[in-house]
């Protein structure tokens, strides 16, 4: 009776040290994730088809949203912007292109804008993983290019970058829209 009671004994203590081990290894590897971000990532491409698999350019952006402020708090006149929330916007050229009648060759770049009327100062800048402007520098700058400025009568909740049929990368906020040429 007393070789009976050891071994169950021993049973017990083994299930309860397996039991233990399983509960704490389950919540020491547990993740936690955060809620959805408020200014979401987003890519535009083009071409813009998914059916088509050879982009030519990439721009993957966030998306804040105007509620009830203003674009020129946002992003003021004459102030270098990150083109969007969070982390500065980051095109990606997969072959060499012509930027606003520059020549930038293949690669990936931190894009910047500095917003005015009539037209905005687009940025390529060599520095990436940049968040925000906070430590944007000139001296690592690739192009400097205007793209020109207008007004629609539709107004955008959300900041969006889109490709149009020709390649050009088309920003909008608010009813603001500016327009990048691009040639591929």
């Amino acid at each position: 009776m007393g070789t009976t009671k050891i071994i169950i004994m021993k049973r017990i203590f083994s299930l309860a040290i397996l039991i233990l081990s399983l509960v704490f290894s389950t919540e020491s590897t547990a993740q936690k994730f955060s809620g959805l971000d408020k200014s979401p990532a987003d890519i535009a491409s083009y071409p813009s088809s998914y059916r088509v698999s050879d982009k030519s350019v990439r721009v993957i952006y966030s998306r804040p949203q105007l509620k009830g402020r203003s674009l020129a708090d946002l992003a003021p006149a004459g102030k270098v912007w990150r083109t969007g929330a969070n982390e500065a916007a980051e095109i990606t050229f997969y072959k060499d292109a012509t930027v606003g009648g520059k020549a930038v060759k293949a690669g990936t770049y931190s894009m910047f804008t500095i917003p005015g009327d009539g037209e905005w100062t687009v940025i390529l800048n060599g520095n990436l993983n940049q968040w925000g402007a906070y430590s944007y520098d000139s001296a690592a700058d690739v192009a400097r290019v205007e793209a020109k400025a207008s007004s629609d009568s539709e107004s955008l909740e959300a900041f969006s970058m889109a490709f149009d049929d020709n390649g050009n990368l088309v920003m909008g906020w608010g009813t603001t829209r500016v327009s990048l040429a691009i040639s591929i």
